[in-house]
């Protein structure tokens, strides 16, 4: 069996990308690791902040099959809590190198919510070029336009064909 996790970086533990992230992570049996709830310091060139929650996260993360990254849109990007996990893979690039390859054998996608009715391509792009990077197989984004508050029965066929994607 697959083994799944979601990353949730969102300021709004109760907002439409924690919904969406809870009826995906239910349906898929995903594991959920929300940013939130671990320090991870912003990236330093001198590798001074090696004793935060980074690693372990990441270690961890780094045994599941397929890693979904949950973020709504904030300024056409990931939250600050996502961009700040992204920044640190650095890290692991460039102090744990042994993990690195661990991303190759990855799969991953992105779920997430917005205000606009389409999400701008710039948005996609930046996990794209980041999964590229490192390796990753990408299977897709997932976006909700939700105008006031997240809306399932909206969205349904739209999930269910990234459900399917991820499995």
């Amino acid at each position: 069996m697959k083994k799944i996790a979601l990353l949730l970086g969102t300021s709004n533990k109760n907002g439409n990308t924690s919904l969406l992230s809870k009826y995906v992570a239910s349906d898929v049996n995903a594991t959920v690791f929300n940013l939130d709830d671990y320090s991870i310091a912003p990236f330093d060139y001198n590798y001074q902040n090696l004793d935060d929650d980074f690693i372990p996260l990441a270690t961890e993360l780094l045994s599941y099959d397929h890693i979904i990254f949950a973020t709504p849109v904030y300024w056409y990007t990931m939250s600050a809590q996502m961009k700040l996990f992204f920044d640190r893979i650095t890290d692991i690039l460039h102090v744990k190198p042994e993990l690195e390859k661990k991303f190759r054998q990855l799969n991953c996608s992105v779920i997430s919510t917005g205000a606009s009715p389409v999400v701008e391509n710039c948005f996609e792009s930046v996990f794209k070029n980041c999964f590229t990077y490192l390796g990753m197989n990408y299977k897709g984004l997932v976006y909700c336009y939700c105008e006031e508050t997240f809306n399932l029965s909206t969205h349904k066929e739209n999930i269910q064909q990234g459900i399917d994607r991820i499995r």
